[in-house]
């Protein structure tokens, strides 16, 4: 059975651009050889991951997450079974959401400042979706 996980974090760091790249540099190492697939979205202030794969692989890697010094304030915001997956080639997908336009987060937030933890799992998928057919997120198999 499939599943998506999205989940909110603050980084414990100030400057978090090496700590996006350690999550990148194990998610994908790790993520092959369990299944998972995703996406991480990240500002200086906050990160998005979106987890896909098999139930039991996700939830281990949730409960890992949810143990990890690099995160703080940690809020599951969606979880569902899927069908079939949005990031099928992605071992870990990234995109940097200081850098898009602020009213493409207003299209899907109440304001044009990315704040995950006041917007629903669904709308931030839909915004994921968005970055995705602009090219906005590189993505990495």
């Amino acid at each position: 059975m499939l599943v998506r996980l999205l989940y909110a974090s603050r980084p414990t760091e100030t400057s978090p651009c090496d700590l996006v790249q350690s999550i990148l540099q194990a998610s994908r190492s790790h993520n092959p050889a369990h299944g998972i697939t995703g996406v991480l979205c990240h500002t200086e202030q906050v990160f998005i991951q979106v987890l896909e794969g098999g139930r039991e692989a996700v939830n281990a890697l949730y409960g890992q997450i949810l143990k990890d010094t690099r995160h703080k304030d940690v809020m599951l915001l969606d979880y569902e079974e899927i069908q079939e997956r949005r990031y099928p080639s992605w071992t870990m997908g990234q995109a940097n959401m200081a850098r898009i336009n602020p009213s493409t987060v207003l299209k899907y937030s109440p304001l044009p400042v990315l704040d995950p933890y006041t917007m629903s799992g669904k709308m931030l998928l839909s915004l994921i979706d968005e970055l995705m057919a602009t090219a906005s997120i590189v993505g990495r198999t």
